[in-house]
């Protein structure tokens, strides 16, 4: 059962530049994203990861095989760990969403953790999923296990692992290429956040 769970996010990708939400969709990581990526593999070299859990979408599968080929660490792909379903709105900017589904969008602000995308998920659906991923990381082999996920559903994993309350956990940012690092009994720390990092 690993003692350290190392959560990342995956490399910027070119929606994430372009302020689009992607969800379940994929689109490729920037060049500032494989230094991101890179990034993350040099941390978990550094932090002796010995085993890897991902989620399979495209951006984290890159992220995810840099980390691998640094520390050759075995990589797991958990569906729980993939981001929340954006529905209707993957794909589109939060300013088309506002045009094209502006009843749904205005409901969001005030019900954040049970508002569910149209056709796609809430963040309390991604709650459950995160609660599940968790159990069979903890549950597996290694000492020290990379998390490579996402930006929403980041939040409800480091939320279901340091017994956060939804609206704690959603205030938190899981920044492109920073590497959060929680040891049992020990708080939370960042390992080298990058600079001008985004939380998009």
């Amino acid at each position: 059962m690993p003692g350290t769970l190392l959560f990342a996010r995956h490399g910027q990708t070119e929606w994430n530049l372009q302020r689009r939400r992607q969800g379940q969709l994929d689109s490729p990581l920037t060049a500032a994203g494989v230094a991101h990526a890179r990034s993350v593999a040099d941390t978990a070299r550094r932090g002796g990861v010995d085993v890897i859990y991902s989620s399979p979408l495209g951006r984290a599968r890159v992220t995810a095989a840099s980390a691998a080929a640094a520390t050759g660490a075995h990589v797991t792909f958990l569906d729980d760990l993939t981001e929340v379903n954006h529905g209707d709105f993957a794909g589109f900017t939060d300013a088309q969403i506002g045009d094209r589904f502006a009843d749904h969008w205005g409901r969001r602000a005030g019900e954040l953790y049970t508002w569910r995308f149209p056709n796609g998920e809430s963040y309390e659906d991604a709650d459950q999923r995160a609660a599940r991923a968790l159990r069979q990381v903890t549950a597996g082999a290694g000492r020290v296990a990379l998390i490579v996920s996402h930006e929403m559903i980041g939040r409800m994993l480091l939320g279901q692992a340091l017994g956060l309350s939804p609206d704690e956990a959603l205030g938190l940012s899981l920044l492109h290429g920073a590497v959060y690092r929680l040891v049992a009994g020990q708080p939370l720390i960042a390992w080298e956040p990058p600079t001008g990092g985004q939380p998009a």
